[in-house]
């Protein structure tokens, strides 16, 4: 990476013809255009790399937590296969009226 100059060069720009002035101009255009490329990528990395840690941290959390959950809550207790129960559009059966045939 190259140094940043914090000011500018003062005297060659003051007395610098209106040519110098112009290929000043696109250098230091030129030279923004490349560094916003490069923070792009630099921010394309980062985040890359942040959804791979995300990616591990979820992991890790997954293998921690205990095999039967529900087991472990009190007042969770599994339902035999026959019973009654909401359907997975979140509407019973029952509550929804048959439809009627004139």
């Amino acid at each position: 990476m190259t140094r940043y100059r914090p000011a500018p060069p003062w005297e060659f720009l003051l007395t610098a013809s209106r040519n110098s002035l112009q290929s000043y101009e696109l250098t230091r255009l030129s030279h923004a255009a490349n560094l916003r490329k490069e923070i792009g990528t630099l921010l394309d990395q980062w985040m890359d790399e942040n959804a791979a840690a995300i990616v591990a941290r979820w992991l890790i959390e997954q293998r921690e937590r205990p095999v039967h959950a529900a087991d472990s809550l009190p007042g969770l207790e599994a339902q035999p296969a026959s019973s009654s129960h909401v359907s997975d559009n979140f509407f019973d059966e029952t509550a929804i009226g048959r439809p009627v045939n004139h």
